[in-house]
């Protein structure tokens, strides 16, 4: 168990469900370093052990291998935990009333009766968004979902899902987009706003970049240093670091973010962590952790806060990257 929480527990929306700020993101249990039953079971071992209670799947992680072994890991240790998965809207999939067939999939691979959280995880044109708010509705009624979210919607599918839902008092819980230090776009195209005007948790999936923000602030940023370590990292460094491609901005980000973590003894990663707690109340990162010592990592995060001066300072560091 972390020493103290700093932070409390966050809300999903309106739902009525609370979790631990810091969520876990499952997407790589079962490819890379996730690929390995012993450590995944000990990882989520470790996770409640901190006293953290939220995990995020989805059907398409790993081919649904990602679901499946969560479930094994709630048979091992079912405790007072909040499961998150998602249905995916896919190509074959060209009526709402699939999605009913796919909870139910999603429900047996984790052993469940009842989901906590289910969401949409990304608009797609061929599914009319009404359509599906109808379907969650109906699972909602029979027992099947406690809370209904969305993911990858902008504010105006946002409203849509939001207003559907509203006809049944059914409350939108969440929207899960990809927000950290370096993608801070939720700011700028008003998906955060319209999460503060409609009572909807932000869901921050990849806060770290996958690791790469620790990466990226450890650069010399010299184009001998910086291109071997591009091609390692790949595509995912890449996008973290594309905006802006003035790398004069990213050494000011690593300057500060390296002083801020010397100054508490802290890593990048938990200062990256600490900012986006602090950015907004309704904000709840879900960082992937493929191993116990991960999983202590993130919820040390939660022992400690920035000061308001360093706050200011990393959120101005990071600017160029709304």
């Amino acid at each position: 168990m972390i020493k103290t929480n700093e932070y409390g527990y966050r809300k999903l929306g309106a739902s009525g469900i609370e979790v631990s700020p810091l969520g876990i993101g499952t997407n790589r249990w079962g490819s890379g370093q996730g690929s390995n039953r012993e450590t995944i079971y000990k990882t989520f071992d470790a996770y409640l052990e901190a006293g953290l209670n939220f995990f995020d799947t989805a059907e398409v992680y790993t081919g649904t291998y990602s679901e499946r072994v969560l479930g094994e890991c709630l048979r091992r240790n079912r405790q007072n935990v909040v499961i998150a998965t998602k249905f995916a809207p896919l190509p074959n999939r060209l009526s709402s009333h699939t999605l009913m067939d796919a909870l139910d999939a999603s429900l047996q691979r984790l052993g469940l009766e009842t989901i906590d959280l289910y969401m949409v995880h990304w608009p797609f044109t061929l599914l009319n968004i009404e359509a599906l708010m109808d379907e969650m509705a109906l699972a909602v009624h029979r027992g099947k979902v406690r809370a209904v979210g969305v993911s990858n919607f902008n504010v105006e599918q946002m409203r849509r899902a939001h207003a559907r839902l509203s006809h049944y008092e059914i409350p939108l819980a969440v929207n899960e987009v990809h927000y950290s230090l370096v993608h801070r776009q939720p700011e700028d195209n008003g998906v955060l706003e319209a999460c503060q005007e409609l009572d909807v948790a932000l869901i921050a999936y990849r806060p770290l970049e996958s690791g790469s923000i620790a990466h990226a602030v450890d650069l010399e940023v010299r184009n001998a240093t910086v291109a071997p370590i591009l091609l390692r990292q790949g595509r995912r460094l890449i996008s973290s670091l594309q905006y802006p491609k003035n790398q004069e901005h990213l050494v000011t980000l690593r300057s500060t973010v390296d002083e801020v973590a010397r100054a508490h003894g802290k890593t990048h990663s938990q200062v990256a962590l600490n900012w986006l707690l602090q950015r907004d109340e309704r904000i709840i990162p879900i960082p992937g952790a493929t191993s116990p010592e991960h999983v202590t990592e993130n919820a040390e995060t939660l022992t400690w806060k920035l000061t308001p001066d360093e706050f200011a300072v990393i959120n101005a560091a990071s600017t160029p990257w709304k």
